[in-house]
């Protein structure tokens, strides 16, 4: 895809997208299950951050007022394997949606209600 085709004209180089929760300890026990790992790493008292990949990173943040809004997906390579492991750490998808043939996308709720989306889009 040509850089005039993206936002900021290309120039963009990391993706830190954040989530706003109410309670820190309770959101950062949840989301170590949801994701399997510690966080990368914590800017502040307030904050934990979960590196993706490369260039790519998801972050708690305490914001009571903004907490429960979110909505977040990310895709994966191997969709049920994901599920079957988060599972076994003790969380289960609420919702689900299939748009498409072999497109599919399930829905987390973390403590505050904040959504968070694990999908899969067919190899082309």
């Amino acid at each position: 895809m040509a850089d005039d085709r993206f936002i900021l004209g290309g120039t963009g180089t990391e993706m830190f997208s954040g989530i706003p929760v109410s309670d820190f300890r309770t959101a950062l026990d949840w989301y170590r299950r949801l994701f399997g790992a510690k966080p990368s790493f914590y800017p502040n008292e307030v904050e934990a951050v979960w590196a993706i990949a490369e260039h790519r990173w998801i972050y708690i943040i305490v914001d009571a007022k903004r907490a429960g809004g979110a909505i977040q997906t990310i895709m994966c390579s191997d969709l049920e394997g994901q599920i079957d492991q988060i599972a076994a750490r003790g969380l289960t998808w609420s919702q689900q949606e299939i748009p498409g043939e072999g497109v599919r996308k399930v829905m987390y709720y973390d403590p505050d209600g904040n959504e968070i989306g694990l999908g899969r889009i067919p190899a082309a």
